[in-house]
């Protein structure tokens, strides 16, 4: 952790606390059963003051995952929202990254979960670049890992909960114990899924392929921005179910995130991806998006919620 955050309020239930005290018991559902669902949320810096990206739809599916797990939280999506632009205020942050988690806590153990409270926490950080300042341009080299995504009938991918990011870590472990900066999972099917943290898009014949939420995704809300830019720029758009090989053969290909934001791939697996570093697509897409979330362009799709207006 960056020690500035060490400094800074967290909320925590409806009162604010400090970092240090935002504190649960031991013996809290969450800490055995991983019942939790969360969201990460960049705060950016614009000529019009502090700017949260994309909020509301962040906020959406944090609920969305809250009812997949039957997990009531305890205030309305409206609260939720003006609380993620207030801990940005209140700690004096330009830019942050802005988690909210909603988690069973302290009460009783056992798989059920309907005794334990539903806690909710709203805290802010200093986080740079996910995967580097450098990857933006030079791309990440990266492997198909040797872990599959779950199956549908065995967890939602559709919710962001922390349980399917043990599946994340087993992939990024693997991926950075044998030298790499990511990993790919492929679904249960073989066919691309997605990284331990990013959805994935490929360039071929200036036309972009990315895998369909059945393909044991999240509905990333970077991917909804790039599929909305893709419109916009008269780019071909496909969702279907890729193959490993064609990862292999693509002209480009970059991971999306709230935290990876739009980073190209320059390897997988050791074979170099077109240039072997961002492609003409990839940099156009990632150009346009950047002067979304830095105030540079007109908001027309109202992706931008400023701090100073709640």
């Amino acid at each position: 952790m960056d020690p500035r955050d060490e400094k800074s309020k967290i909320w925590f239930d409806g009162k604010w606390v400090d970092w240090m005290d935002a504190t649960i018991h031991v013996m809290s559902h969450v800490v055995h059963y991983g019942s939790s669902v969360f969201e990460g949320i960049r705060c950016y810096s614009t000529p019009n003051g502090p700017s949260v990206f994309r909020l509301q739809a962040h906020i959406r599916r944090l609920f969305d995952s809250a009812k997949i797990y039957r997990m009531p939280i305890p205030f309305s999506q409206a609260e939720i929202i003006q609380v993620c632009k207030e801990v940005v205020k209140i700690n004096h942050y330009d830019s942050a990254y802005i988690r909210p988690i909603v988690f069973r806590g302290y009460k009783a153990l056992g798989v059920d979960p309907s005794k334990c409270p539903v806690n909710v926490v709203v805290a802010t950080l200093n986080w740079g670049r996910y995967l580097g300042e450098e990857a933006l341009a030079q791309g990440v080299d990266v492997r198909v890992s040797s872990w599959t995504r779950m199956a549908p009938n065995t967890m939602p991918a559709l919710a962001k909960a922390a349980s399917n990011y043990m599946n994340s870590q087993l992939i990024k472990l693997e991926a950075l114990a044998d030298g790499y900066s990511e990993g790919i999972g492929l679904d249960n099917q073989g066919h691309v899924s997605e990284g331990s943290g990013e959805n994935l898009f490929l360039v071929r014949n200036n036309q972009l392929y990315t895998p369909p939420l059945d393909a044991c995704i999240l509905p990333g809300i970077t991917r909804d921005c790039v599929l909305t830019i893709a419109k916009e720029m008269d780019i071909p758009v496909h969702e279907i179910h890729v193959p490993r090989e064609m990862l292999y053969i693509a002209d480009e290909l970059f991971f999306t995130g709230s935290a990876a934001e739009v980073t190209p791939i320059r390897s997988v697996d050791r074979q170099t991806i077109g240039e072997g570093k961002r492609g003409p697509i990839t940099e156009k897409i990632q150009t346009r998006f950047f002067e979304y979330i830095n105030g540079q362009c007109k908001d027309i799709y109202g992706w931008n919620d400023y701090v100073n207006s709640f």
